[in-house]
């Protein structure tokens, strides 16, 4: 990425910062080089900052003239990105700059995802402390990291230091749309024990390929299927029809996706091969029938393979798939205050064999901490039918609604000032930082909003340039109005 393809293109210096943020590896996990990066930006324009130990930033910035009376704004976001590729990439996320593309409309990393979720939001925060001449009150712009594995950034973050009590986030991906709740939630781990032994036979290699995936917070209303919930029902199926052994399965690769892709290796008799195709063939069938209208790329087939070595026992091979096709996954409750909202709602995001277990990693969300509580109670009685033991982390509170909000009620009038209409204020069903900002800072005014991205969390994420010049104009309005 040596030469610049965003050059010309507006906002100009968010999409400087973006292109530069690009260049850094920072998917979850891996947000030292990002996190130094920002530290070295504050320092080259002489701001005071703190780099905390887990690699979270604050940066101080005085109010530009005529505005230092002016009560202080927290604007926040976070480093990390989720780090998809397809299968023919060949980027190493650990190493590697983002394949960037634009055709002017809008911005892609070619076969991975782009990151705008939430780097969109750094580049704004950046822009903004390097200008000498946008308008504003004392700004501590807040960078997090690892949110999108549990928000643990915000979690280990030490808010005494902010002075700040209306805090901007920019994690949103619906330009016009201001969030002002969203559901509390947490990562949910089932572990199973198993037991392997040498194994022979006729081997078959099963697949679930080509789903629409997603966000599983903003998208799992949205009738998508999740692989290894389709994996399941075709390993339990065939499991009805005929004896065999799972060597292993495995499918996603993050809690928080809907996962696209799931594979399996089974192992039967040689004399029930031609049986098993049969019946295969039968089931799959069935299966892509009854998958919702939206999957038309979906993919589902079996391909003979080699087996050798080691298979699980026939008794865990029932575990396994009894406790992947019981577990509860999808949309649990709808909201019956809020139409269209899910209020509760679970997904099974990964799903692996390892030698000695299978680990199953959902994220659970809610707005009502009593489902929350409930639905992880039924996740861990079906865990312990199996035998399978239930771990947490990464629990974050709901971030409730505000009936009186300065800041909410300043961004729809700017709003409405720049556009002739009204934004959509609305809460929504994925987790934001600003659950664990307001849980920890009393009386904290928060406001989340974003340009337009779509397929977050794919590798199809597309980020409007139009849609984020207009997001950036409307930041600096309402900083000015603030």
């Amino acid at each position: 990425m040596s030469e610049r393809i965003l050059d010309g293109l507006k906002p100009e210096r968010p999409l400087y910062y973006f292109e530069e943020i690009c260049k850094i590896p920072h998917g979850s996990r891996n947000t030292k080089r990002i996190s130094d990066y920002i530290v070295s930006v504050a320092s080259n324009l002489g701001l005071r900052y703190i780099q905390d130990e887990a690699n979270n930033v604050i940066v101080f910035k005085p109010a530009s003239c005529g505005y230092e009376d002016h009560p202080t704004v927290i604007l926040q976001g976070h480093m990390d990105m989720v780090a998809e590729k397809t299968k023919e990439s060949p980027i190493d996320f650990l190493t590697d700059p983002l394949d960037l593309r634009t055709d002017g409309v809008d911005l892609w990393a070619e076969g991975t995802t782009l990151g705008g979720d939430d780097g969109i939001a750094v580049a704004y925060a950046l822009a903004l402390l390097e200008s000498e001449t946008i308008a504003h009150p004392p700004l501590e712009c807040v960078f997090t990291v690892d949110e999108e594995i549990g928000m643990d950034g915000a979690v280990a973050l030490d808010t005494s230091v902010l002075q700040g009590r209306m805090l901007i986030n920019a994690d949103s991906e619906d330009e016009g749309i201001l969030t002002v709740s969203c559901a509390g939630g947490a990562t949910s781990r089932l572990t199973l024990p198993l037991r392997s032994d040498k194994a022979e036979g006729k081997g078959l290699h099963l697949y679930v390929d080509g789903l629409i995936g997603g966000h599983s917070g903003t998208e799992i209303n949205k009738g998508r299927a999740n692989s290894n919930k389709v994996m399941a029902e075709l390993l339990d199926k065939l499991l009805r029809k005929l004896p065999y052994r799972l060597v292993y399965v495995r499918g996603g690769q993050k809690d928080n996706a809907i996962p696209r892709y799931t594979m399996a290796k089974i192992i039967l008799a040689e004399n029930r091969a031609e049986e098993a195709c049969k019946d295969l063939d039968a089931i799959i069938a069935q299966l892509l029938a009854d998958l919702p209208a939206a999957e038309v790329r979906a993919k589902i087939w079996y391909e003979p393979c080699a087996c050798r070595g080691h298979a699980l026992s026939y008794a865990s091979t029932r575990k396994v798939i009894g406790l992947m096709r019981d577990v509860p996954n999808g949309v649990q409750a709808m909201s019956r205050d809020i139409p269209g909202l899910v209020q509760t709602s679970l997904n099974m995001g990964i799903l692996k064999t390892e030698p000695g277990e299978l680990t199953m990693t959902f994220s659970v969300r809610s707005s009502v901490n009593e489902e929350k509580a409930a639905l992880i109670a039924k996740l861990k009685s079906v865990g312990e039918t199996y035998g399978a033991a239930y771990a947490e982390s990464g629990a974050y509170p709901a971030w409730e609604y505000r009936k009186n909000s300065k800041l909410r009620d300043t961004m729809v009038r700017v709003f409405h000032k720049l556009y002739g209409r009204d934004p959509v204020v609305e809460a929504i069903h994925a987790g934001l930082e600003c659950g664990i900002f307001s849980g920890k800072i009393p009386d904290l005014d928060c406001v989340s909003f974003g340009p337009d991205m779509r397929d977050i969390h794919t590798t199809r994420e597309r980020l409007s340039l139009a849609s984020a010049e207009r997001t950036w104009e409307y930041l600096l309005a309402v900083l000015e109005a603030l």
